[in-house]
C-alpha cells in the first residue's frame, strides 16, 4: 500500500503544478519606447498584469482571437458592455483596458451600460467599478469576475 500512497501523492502534485503552472501570468511586455496598454482579465480584480507575450511557452498567433472592438471604441473613464460574449470592456485611465464578465453576481442578469465610473445591471440597481469591478451599490455582494482580452495594436481581442 505505501507505493500505491506514494504513487498517488506524486500524481496528485504533479497535476496541482500542472493547474498552476497554467494559471501563473508572467512577462512586463515592456521593451518599446511607449508602454503598452495594459491589459487585465485573468488575474485578481485590482490588479493589472499585461499578458505575456511569450517566454518560451507556446504563444498564440498574431490576432488569435475575436475582435471585440478597436481601442477607440472604448472611451477614456467608461466602457462597452458586449452581451453576446457576455464581456465589459473598461478603459478606467487612457492606455489600461480591463475585462470583465457581463454577468451580474447578483442574480445573473446581464449589465446593460457603463456610465459615470461604473458597469451598471439594469435588474436590481448593482454597480461595479470600471477600475476593478468591485461593488459599489448592491445589492450584489461579490465583484464581477475578471475576463481574459488581450490587445494588440488597436484592437480588442476576447480569446
Amino acid at each position: 500500500m505505501d507505493a500505491v500512497n506514494s504513487r498517488r501523492t506524486v500524481l496528485v502534485a504533479a497535476a496541482g503544478a500542472a493547474a498552476l503552472a497554467g494559471c501563473s501570468n508572467s512577462g512586463d511586455g515592456g521593451g518599446s519606447s511607449t508602454p503598452p496598454p495594459t491589459v487585465t482579465g485573468s488575474a485578481a480584480p485590482g490588479e493589472a498584469d499585461p499578458p505575456a507575450s511569450s517566454s518560451g511557452q507556446s504563444s498564440p498567433p498574431a490576432q488569435a482571437g475575436k475582435v471585440l472592438a478597436k481601442t477607440s471604441d472604448i472611451p477614456v473613464g467608461g466602457g462597452k458592455v458586449f452581451a453576446e460574449q457576455k464581456v465589459v470592456v473598461t478603459q478606467p485611465e487612457a492606455g489600461t483596458f480591463k475585462g470583465f464578465s457581463a454577468i451580474c453576481t447578483h442574480q445573473g442578469c446581464t449589465v446593460s451600460s457603463v456610465s459615470g465610473g461604473t458597469i451598471n445591471c439594469p435588474c436590481h440597481g448593482s454597480k461595479y467599478r470600471i477600475a476593478d469591478a468591485s461593488v459599489t451599490n448592491g445589492p450584489a455582494q461579490r465583484p464581477l469576475p475578471a475576463q481574459q482580452i488581450t490587445v494588440e495594436k488597436d484592437s480588442i481581442l476576447l480569446p
